[in-house]
């Protein structure tokens, strides 16, 4: 470690942790290592599909997973802050889940803040939807169907099969091993993000869930042909998003072949005419809906970040990949050899933040630096960091910001942080404040929703009710093939307002 120190530049003026999706990992990891010794080998027979399964994992077992995986994705991924909409789509999974297979499980519907198109299940009962999907989703029908096909994946255990199996084919049947060695060999199960709760099901899980959501939408009156519905509008998102690329749900989802016909192959020959669309019903709950990434909680020109609400801004080198999330910005390197990341410290000043960065196990301090960063006040480090990975070199710089302190961090190799050095340094020294109100004014993108007062075509929708979206995102998000399309008098269609940086 020492050997590799050298004297680092920290700014131009003269000197004076784990990720959550690991703790995520880990804390699965060792739910699913305690409870192996008691369950290798058992079989049971699942409630909703008739299916013997390999299970590991007990129902309460299952829960305390869903429930460890919920609050890291609460705090990570964050929720929509709409209390109506949450207790809406509730109210619609909760019909879903009473009339299911585990009605006593302790199920819970949650609406992420999130443009992408998409929705998962965690065990125990846990299934959350995008604001992103609920926004392509044209009725309370469909929304039934992206919703019991959630359950269904719960109520079938797939995660819970694809867990045990996994589980298995790691340590074997040798029945001697450690717990400590189980956990840690779940932590090495893990993909990114939370990806080893976000399994990519197989065709086969698809295709049962399909069922079980088509049973759970009949069972609660609903309409099962809306379900195929879905599916065309995922479609469409595809194909509007361009080639390789497909919608979240999709990604992790496999989506078997033919699966609009597969769906309609399985519809009752009669649907009730009082089965369940409430289309209406539905659109009016998204009055309102952001739309789209919201610019409030920051947002790109070019390689610059800027944060409205936090009234700062950030320069990233040209050519770096960028990340913006919920609790953090970022960028990586071309060359993946560097990294330059921003969060807000938990701390109240730049010396207790400063203090528990250099606490922790393997990180040493080296030189120091006051300085100021735009208007404010900051301190800087040179910081060298061993891992298993091999040893990091750094600078990290503290910032008291309206309140708030600011971490700025930038790192790589050791043996490569001198190429970087100059970039990583000139990143941290263009932190400033923002003044400009067409930054600090930017309003989200938001759906509205209108009433037409006599039939048209969406063309002559958009011109009578302008959006902030062009012809092509307006018929996707409205269920349509084209916007050509006529509309009848009175129907209910969405629209996109607002989004713009103001002149």
């Amino acid at each position: 470690m020492k050997g590799t120190r050298r004297n680092v530049r920290l700014f131009s003026v003269p000197s004076g942790a784990p990720s959550s999706a690991r703790r995520t990992t880990l804390a699965i990891g060792f739910v699913l290592g305690t409870v192996l010794l008691a369950g290798l080998g058992a079989c049971s027979v699942n409630p909703a599909t008739g299916e013997r399964q390999i299970s590991l994992i007990s129902e309460s077992q299952e829960i305390q997973m869903g429930k460890v995986s919920d609050q890291e994705i609460v705090q990570s991924l964050g929720l929509y802050p709409d209390d109506d909409l949450e207790g809406y789509v509730s109210r619609i999974g909760q019909g879903l889940a009473a009339r299911s297979e585990r009605p006593d499980l302790p199920w819970t519907f949650r609406v992420v803040d999130d443009p992408v198109v998409n929705a998962f299940a965690l065990p125990g009962g846990y299934i959350y939807v995008t604001r992103g999907i609920l926004a392509h989703l044209d009725s309370e029908a469909e929304l039934a169907g992206v919703l019991g096909h959630e359950i269904g994946h719960v109520t079938a255990r797939h995660s819970v099969e694809r867990l045990s199996r996994a589980q298995l084919t790691q340590i074997g049947l040798g029945i001697g091993m450690a717990v400590s060695e189980d956990v840690a060999r779940f932590g090495d199960l893990a993909q990114q993000g939370l990806g080893m709760l976000f399994l990519k099901f197989s065709r086969d899980d698809e295709r049962q869930s399909d069922d079980l959501g088509l049973r759970y939408m009949q069972r609660a009156g609903y309409d099962p042909r809306e379900m195929a519905d879905v599916f065309e509008t995922l479609g469409r998102v595809s194909a509007a998003q361009g080639s390789g690329r497909i919608p979240g749900w999709l990604s992790t989802h496999p989506a078997p072949e033919n699966r609009v016909e597969r769906i309609g192959e399985r519809l009752p020959e009669r649907v009730s005419p009082d089965a369940l669309v409430a289309r209406d019903r539905y659109l009016r709950h998204l009055d309102g809906l952001s739309y789209g990434t919201d610019p409030r909680e920051g947002f790109f020109e070019g390689s610059t970040f800027y944060h409205p609400d936090l009234e700062f801004r950030l320069d990233f080198p040209d050519g770096w990949q960028t990340s913006n999330q919920k609790t953090s910005v970022a960028a990586v390197s071309p060359q993946r050899d560097a990294v330059v990341v921003l969060t807000l410290a938990r701390q109240s000043s730049v010396y207790e933040a400063s203090e528990k960065l250099f606490s922790q196990s393997g990180i040493e301090r080296g030189s120091e630096a006051r300085l100021q960063l735009g208007d404010r006040p900051a301190v800087a480090y040179e910081l060298y960091a061993r891992t298993q990975q091999g040893d990091l070199q750094g600078i990290v710089a503290f910032v008291e910001h309206d309140g708030r302190v600011i971490r700025l961090l930038g790192y790589g190799p050791s043996d490569h942080f001198r190429d970087r050095e100059r970039e990583v340094v000139r990143t941290l020294e263009s932190f400033a404040r923002v003044s400009d109100r067409r930054i600090l004014e930017v309003e989200p993108r938001r759906l509205d929703i209108v009433e037409l007062p006599r039939a048209m075509t969406l063309e002559e929708m958009a011109e009578r009710y302008p959006s902030t979206v062009d012809l092509d995102t307006l018929a996707v998000i409205n269920g349509l093939d084209s916007p050509r399309t006529r509309l009848e008098d009175g129907r209910v269609v969405k629209r996109v307002v607002g989004g713009r940086l103001p002149d």
